[in-house]
């Protein structure tokens, strides 16, 4: 990769009037079918996560074992010499300070990405490959929505924006720069790769056409930097493309809870007028003596509570302090709450990833496999949360040397990554001839 690529808008696919949701995305004739290719979209704007310099390529985001770093702040690493030629306008915002600084310059992902979105801006008056269907100023920021802590935080970030690049950048008004942040804030996109590991984060104005469902018919995957949008069921002429902009774990309310916080909508799709699955979402154990309302009502409080906890402690408590926590709060969800109900099912995945974390590689299985049974009855069947939980219980038990085991774990993230990524993905392509690989050695 080297200069902006085109963005590959298929003729198939058309921008239009949504009712009730505003602008869409749509199939314009013809129809797809599952796994199909519909779009693949190029980032306005894109910044790699900082713990993964070196392992990824800054421009395009490849992962490679060899890259090579940037001659003068040696802390941005490139495939080639284009990659960092094109990379150049907007890695100069950080290189002085990543050379004098090194991990002290700490802008954060999101003022980071608004910077390199002001740059591109001054250079480029015309509108960019990347605004195909959608450009940037016709992108919804909900600028008038924002609460008071909401727009408190947007302050924040536009003072650290000043406090790193105002040497670099002509910074516009502060009005202008609440709107900017505002649009970064619900149209952005986490990057992610094959195993959901946050790699980046990008603005890709063409996607924001893209409405939410919690029952949706497309997936939006990476392969480095671009983002591909596939059809995950056969989808006919006229019918809008949906993708889910949340975590579909969670019972109705809690999802439209975030959507409300994050998206400022309420979502009524199927599933959420039916609330599809809550009963299993939040399903109580069955006792001889069933819990009283209020000791329910305690625990799931307390369930909500300890997400956070959990999410505060990680960054100062040690491997072992944060299994304890995970335990006594599983040990005290147990007693009322189902196996599958999903706030069991979220601390139990925690605690997983602190096994994973400290290397306990038997308690790490025994959490995954108690998880996946659940996420597999939760989750839609072509889930990307599915497969990635997959992938750790296949490594898991290659690292326990349960190789039939994990070839089969392999295969059932394969039949799903197959149709999320596609057949013809470099990950997809290794993984398939791992599993090949390993089923002749059995």
């Amino acid at each position: 990769m080297g200069e902006e690529e085109e963005e590959v808008v298929l003729s198939t696919v058309e921008r239009f009037s949504s009712p009730g949701k505003g602008r869409g995305l749509r199939a314009a004739r013809g129809s797809f079918s599952r796994g199909d290719l519909l779009l693949v979209a190029q980032p306005f704007s894109a910044t790699l996560a900082d713990d993964e310099r070196g392992r990824f390529c800054d421009h395009c985001f490849a992962r490679k074992d060899k890259l090579s770093h940037c001659g003068k702040c040696k802390q941005a690493y490139y495939c080639n010499a284009q990659c960092q030629r094109a990379d150049w306008p907007s890695h100069r915002l950080d290189c002085d300070g990543l050379r004098q600084l090194g991990p002290q310059w700490t802008p954060g992902e999101r003022v980071r990405l608004v910077a390199r979105i002001l740059i591109k801006l001054k250079m480029n008056k015309d509108k960019c490959a990347s605004e195909g269907l959608l450009t940037l100023e016709e992108m919804e920021s909900h600028m008038e929505e924002l609460d008071n802590e909401q727009r408190e935080a947007i302050g924040q970030e536009i003072t650290a924006l000043h406090h790193y690049y105002s040497r670099q950048l002509e910074i516009p008004g502060n009005e202008e720069m609440v709107e900017i942040f505002s649009k970064v804030k619900c149209n952005g996109f986490t990057v992610e790769d094959e195993e959901l590991n946050h790699i980046g984060a990008a603005l890709y104005p063409s996607l924001a056409l893209l409405n939410h469902s919690c029952d949706h018919n497309c997936v939006v995957t990476f392969r480095g930097s671009a983002a591909q949008v596939r059809a995950l069921r056969e989808i006919k002429q006229g019918e809008e493309l949906f993708i889910s902009y949340i975590d579909l774990l969670y019972p109705t309310e809690d999802r439209n809870e975030r959507l409300r916080e994050m998206y400022f909508f309420t979502c009524h799709c199927c599933h959420c007028q039916s609330q599809h699955l809550d009963d299993k979402k939040l399903a109580i154990r069955e006792l001889s003596e069933p819990p009283s309302p209020e000791s329910v009502r305690e625990v799931i409080k307390y369930s909500k509570f300890m997400v956070g906890e959990f999410r505060t402690a990680k960054r100062s408590k040690t491997g072992t302090e944060l299994l304890e926590m995970c335990e006594r709060c599983l040990e005290r969800q147990a007693s009322v709450l189902s196996e599958s109900n999903v706030y069991l099912l979220h601390m139990a995945y925690q605690a997983m990833g602190v096994c994973l974390f400290v290397e306990q590689w038997e308690r790490a299985l025994d959490y995954g496999l108690q998880v996946i049974k659940q996420y597999c009855k939760l989750y839609p069947r072509l889930s990307l949360n599915v497969a990635s939980l997959w992938l750790k219980i296949g490594q898991l038990q290659t690292n326990l040397d349960h190789t039939s085991a994990a070839t089969k774990s392999f295969s059932k993230a394969l039949a799903i990554m197959e149709v999320t990524h596609g057949k013809d993905h470099p990950y997809i392509e290794e993984l398939r001839t791992a599993v090949k690989s390993r089923a002749g050695k059995i």
